[in-house]
């Protein structure tokens, strides 16, 4: 059910943006400490994940070989330190003065695996390799294929468990938003250099980057999220860890215009007093003229999550994100404190989410929520392509736990595929078309239920 339009434009995020997940920050909500990182040919054994057909009992086995596979998006990222490489990435670390950003601590921290300890086998060459996203094996490798090794024995040695939404969500922004690790941030300084624009979808990342079957015994194993528990933690933890780093950054007498939605200032204008104005005002956000608009996109799908899962958290963080944008307006020390109190809003729905059963009918609410209660909120390029993924991400969910059945799911392809057309060209942006194209979908996915 995954999309080709916007999917390329997330996809080039991946292969030539921040196309890597790295060494967590404890102070957000990714796993404390990290082993040894011993490198990715300790893993590629025959036995272990280095077979090059999946011929394994418990795992195919042949993981390395996908995430290796140069022809396809799972190969992303073991390709992402050899990006550096290319004239593009080249390009902008000379607009950055960097000599060499394969070897520069600014890029490879995304762009690799910025592994605190190494091991004789780790290559810089290896890209994000698989303990950027696992957690330094020098504690647990040996043990974990280990007869009667369980998922929980592994994790209590150092693994991080990525079978937990929260924990996966934490451990890929670091890279796909940012932490606070040096390195490990896209500013507005990088972006005008030339840097693509990064977003963030958590269920999407996670279909483009599997290396590894949910089936039975995975799930009786570890448990499997869903679609929509990935999807909804995602977009909490989105949120909180842009409201908790906006404190900690600044360019100079400037707030970090990273934060904020770039068409709000890079659009065109003109001094005829009849050439139409080509700002939009959002009803959502009490956000002045001239006032830079904080990047919303993650929060106003947030929003639509906590009012179909959580009614009483989702009164609290409408209220609490009125007054964040109101008081952008204000001064830095109003808005830190107005961050913090949105950021825990946001924390607190993460937690409510990867609780959460998601059943059939809460789904529909959610897609109801997305292309109807909030089509007026889509007014920015940015939210516009968050509303389309979450459309996309949902109705998959429904036909995967087979509450939809494929073929009636499979109907609504081209109008999904009008809506992500619509959001496909940033400077081509027609919010009027976008909703248009939502509301047919919401039509026909209403017949679904």
């Amino acid at each position: 059910m995954r999309a080709r339009g916007l999917r390329a434009i997330v996809a080039s995020a991946l292969l030539i943006a921040g196309a890597a997940i790295a060494a967590p920050l404890a102070a957000f909500a990714a796993p404390a400490g990290d082993g040894p990182h011993l490198g990715v040919a300790s893993c590629g054994g025959t036995t272990c994940h280095g077979r090059q057909e999946a011929t394994g009992p418990r795992v195919r086995q042949n993981e390395i070989l996908v995430w290796q596979d140069p022809t396809s998006l799972h190969g992303a990222h073991a390709r992402a330190w050899s990006l550096l490489k290319l004239p593009r990435a080249q390009a902008i670390g000379r607009r950055l003065g960097i000599a060499d950003v394969s070897a520069s601590a600014e890029c490879i921290n995304c762009h690799g695996d910025p592994a605190p300890a190494r091991g004789s086998q780790w290559r810089q060459a290896d890209g994000v390799g698989c303990e950027a996203c696992h957690g330094g094996g020098g504690r647990w490798l040996a043990s974990h294929a280990a007869v009667g090794a369980t998922h929980a024995d592994n994790v209590a040695r150092g693994m991080w468990d990525m079978a937990r939404p929260r924990v996966r969500a934490g451990v890929c922004l670091d890279c796909h938003f940012g932490s606070g690790v040096p390195g490990q941030f896209v500013s507005h300084r990088i972006m005008a250099a030339g840097h693509p624009r990064l977003a963030f979808e958590l269920d999407l990342f996670t279909a483009l980057q599997s290396h590894h079957d949910e089936d039975d015994d995975y799930a009786a194993r570890k448990g499997v999220a869903g679609g929509v528990k990935l999807w909804a933690v995602g977009q909490a933890l989105a949120v909180q860890r842009a409201l908790t780093l906006l404190p900690t950054r600044a360019a100079g007498a400037f707030p970090e215009f990273v934060f904020f939605d770039c068409r709000s200032c890079h659009r065109t204008f003109s001094d005829d007093p009849a050439v139409a104005l080509v700002a939009r005002r959002n009803g959502w956000r009490p956000t002045l003229p001239g006032q830079p608009v904080w990047n919303d996109e993650n929060l106003l799908v947030l929003q639509a999550a906590a009012d179909v899962v959580a009614p009483a958290q989702a009164k609290a963080l409408l209220a609490k994100s009125r007054a964040f944008h109101a008081a952008l307006a204000t001064d830095r020390a109003a808005a830190a404190r107005a961050a913090a109190a949105l950021a825990a809003s946001a924390g607190d729905l993460a937690a409510a989410f990867e609780s959460a059963r998601f059943d059939r009918a809460q789904t529909f609410a959610l897609l109801d929520a997305v292309l109807v209660t909030d089509a007026d909120a889509w007014t920015d390029y940015q939210g516009g392509a968050q509303a389309v993924m979450a459309a996309d991400t949902l109705l998959a969910a429904l036909v995967n736990s087979g509450a939809v059945d494929r073929a009636r799911a499979a109907a609504l392809r081209p109008d999904l595929d009008r809506a992500y057309a619509a959001a496909k060209d940033a400077n081509r942006w027609q919010p009027a078309e976008l909703r248009a194209a939502l509301a047919v979908v919401a039509a026909k996915v209403r017949a679904l239920r």
